[in-house]
């Protein structure tokens, strides 16, 4: 399948204007739950407040990666520096991962020694950070539907929005009830929430950045396709992957008929145009060779168990 390319286009000069109101929001925010968490006595709070500081500096890196990715490609980065964002978004998700585990201790040390907590900064200050984490949320809603990056800024404001509701329950039957392991409990709960949400995100930036093969392309398909090509014996040596995100890009060798040798500029074009059109792969570079003198025992993918014959071999690039 073609990738989805239905994502909403911002102006980058207005994303980065989202992206830094963001960045004070959260900062401004972080320094005042940090101080109510310890003036109340919240773990929870605190809790909260480390997860917005890992949203202000999640923030910081995805702004900065924007700005790196509009670079055009040059000498030291022949393929651009769009993954750049790809690297932030790991970083992001890292960071949810450590600071889960770090507020899972935490709970869990409080649960051993319960420490008394006021509720109402509680309940007042969670309820200014429901406000910004929303705030957030909405800046970044329409920008994560193109960018990994982003993705990863929209999923830490979003898990930001609902731990601070949260912890306003939880300062709220702390008040009302006097039951202070519901403190540790929220944040024991804020922490498997943000692990899921990192967990089940990761797993795209690592494969993009293995080089493997885009998720919405059935690669088997493609090769089809190649082979349908009149007058295209077989291919091998395939390689499929993601240039950037939304830039799919293989390479392969093309193993051609002795007819279809005679007309190969018309087989790579053919290729290429199958490629763009039913899978959105817009950069392709394909190596022919005739079938007499074509790689030998050559593996589908890779470059693996291969002996090659002298003979007739083109190159073509997109």
């Amino acid at each position: 399948m073609p990738h989805d390319h239905g994502h909403a286009h911002i102006d980058p000069k207005s994303g980065d204007r989202r992206v830094s109101i963001a960045i004070w929001a959260n900062g401004l925010l972080t320094v005042a739950q940090i101080a109510g968490g310890i003036l109340s006595g919240s773990l929870a709070l605190i809790a909260d407040a480390l997860h917005n500081f890992s949203d202000m500096a999640s923030l910081v890196i995805a702004f900065v990666a924007r700005k790196i990715a509009r670079r055009p490609a040059d000498e030291r980065m022949t393929f651009g520096y769009g993954r750049i964002e790809i690297v932030a978004a790991l970083i992001n998700y890292t960071t949810l991962i450590l600071v889960g585990f770090y507020l899972i201790y935490e709970g869990v040390m409080r649960f051993i020694e319960p420490t008394e907590v006021q509720g109402w900064t509680v309940v007042i200050l969670g309820g200014v950070a429901l406000v910004v984490d929303t705030l957030t949320a909405v800046l970044t809603y329409s920008m994560q539907k193109g960018s990994v990056n982003i993705r990863a800024l929209f999923l830490h404001n979003l898990s930001d929005a609902l731990a601070s509701v949260a912890v306003i329950v939880g300062g709220t039957l702390i008040i009302l009830y006097d039951l202070l392991w519901v403190d540790p409990a929220i944040t024991i709960g804020i922490a498997l929430y943000i692990l899921y949400l990192a967990l089940t995100e990761i797993g795209g930036p690592v494969r993009t950045l293995m080089l493997g093969s885009p998720p919405d392309i059935d690669s088997t398909a493609v090769i089809e396709a190649m082979r349908s090509v009149d007058g295209v014996a077989d291919v091998h040596h395939v390689h499929l992957w993601q240039m950037q995100e939304h830039e799919a890009a293989l390479d392969c060798h093309v193993v051609v008929t002795a007819d279809g040798w005679k007309r190969i500029e018309a087989i790579k074009v053919d290729i290429k145009d199958r490629l763009n059109e039913r899978f959105d792969v817009t950069h392709s570079s394909l190596e022919f060779e005739h079938e007499e003198n074509a790689h030998q025992n050559a593996d589908l993918y890779g470059h693996g168990k291969s002996a090659r014959k002298e003979g007739n071999h083109v190159h073509g690039d997109a």
